[in-house]
């Protein structure tokens, strides 16, 4: 009896001893994942914080690119000219554009399949019915461009990019009507000081004429803003009718007609002068940056969309209205007067409300 207690004391004893290792493997192993956790937590930390300085780059770079190829985009147009004219065919100007943008989807494409492999959503073959609906935007966009050459016999540089903004006004109100999106009172209020921050830019103190561009300016600004914002919203439309599809398969066939009806522009309006001169006669470096110019704005808009914000848009908007009224000064003598500063002002202001509204609606 007494040895059978003494070794169950014994036992007792090893069994303590046992718990009491138990307890310090437990708590070991319970401050090393403490250890782990907070180790992790650091890394994270750090990971999230280059992420956060990495988007902050591209951002920064993109919206750069961005205010530098709105504000040049003008300046260029006016630049190309010669003695007040277009030596070369803006036919076909706007034909080699359509190619470059062309040719920009297919690298992107190309890089794509690379990575990923040709899927359902990224292959160029389609069908019928998804490329019928191109044409139309494309038709559209080919007027529109065609007129933004001819508007500058009528606007000097820093007035088109303060005209330009109605096509905001132009696309809002499509967008109401098309796509059946409500307005809130923030985005009609900045129509309303758009359309009169255009007006006192445009206001004239030196002249007879009230304002300094005359009706047909008018006019075709209206016109471009109408053409630019029905592309636009018919764009976007087709672009959510399917959006698992890849954007630069669609910007691909939207481009494609675009240089067919280009291609038919120019058989209809400089088919003798490119067949007697040369396809690109009247060509000058400076035509050559344009070309570059309005096919990188149309990458650089899609590259804010995708890793930006429409705070970006805003701001590059509203810089570059002001940096192309600087530039022209030097370039070409504009006169930088008091409304056209208190007009740009307006604009900006009225382009960050309906910004904010369009976020709050």
């Amino acid at each position: 009896m007494e040895y059978r207690k003494i070794r169950d004391e014994g036992d007792d004893r090893e069994t303590g001893i046992e718990d009491v290792e138990s307890l310090r493997e437990k708590s070991v192993l319970l401050s090393d994942a403490v250890l782990d956790n907070r180790l992790a937590s650091v890394g994270e930390t750090k990971t999230d914080s280059h992420m956060a300085k990495a988007k902050w780059k591209l951002k920064s770079v993109v919206t750069l690119a961005l205010t530098i190829l709105t504000s040049s985009q003008a300046i260029l147009i006016v630049w190309s000219k010669r003695a007040g004219k277009y030596e070369y065919s803006v036919t076909t100007a706007n034909f080699l554009v359509e190619t470059l943008k062309c040719a920009i989807s297919l690298v992107a494409l190309a890089r794509i399949w690379k990575k990923e492999g040709v899927t359902e959503d990224n292959r160029l073959s389609t069908t019928l019915d998804e490329v019928i609906v191109y044409p139309i935007p494309a038709a559209l966009y080919l007027v529109k461009n065609l007129l933004q050459y001819y508007i500058f016999a009528y606007v000097d540089a820093p007035g088109y990019q303060i005209l330009k903004n109605l096509n905001i006004i132009s696309t809002g109100v499509l967008y109401r009507i098309i796509l059946k999106k409500r307005l809130s009172e923030i985005q009609w209020a900045a129509f309303i000081l758009l359309t009169a921050g255009c007006t006192t830019a445009q206001l004239n103190s030196n002249s007879d004429r009230v304002l300094q561009t005359p009706f047909q300016g008018w006019v075709m600004a209206i016109v471009m803003a109408l053409l630019s914002g029905f592309a636009g919203v018919y764009t976007e439309a087709i672009i959510k009718k399917r959006p698992s599809r890849n954007i630069n398969v669609q910007n691909f066939w939207l481009y494609i007609f675009g240089m067919g009806f280009n291609a038919i522009a120019i058989l209809v309006q400089d088919f003798d002068a490119v067949m007697n001169k040369g396809f690109l006669h009247g060509y000058s470096r400076i035509t050559v940056l344009m070309i570059f110019n309005h096919a990188l704005s149309g990458i650089a808009v899609s590259m804010v969309m995708k890793y930006a914000d429409n705070i970006v848009k805003v701001y590059s908007t509203s810089v570059a209205m002001l940096l192309t009224a600087v530039v022209s000064v030097y370039l070409f003598g504009f006169h930088l007067s008091l409304a056209f500063f208190l007009g740009t002002t307006v604009v900006s202001v009225a382009i960050y409300l309906h910004s904010a509204g369009k976020m709050q609606r």
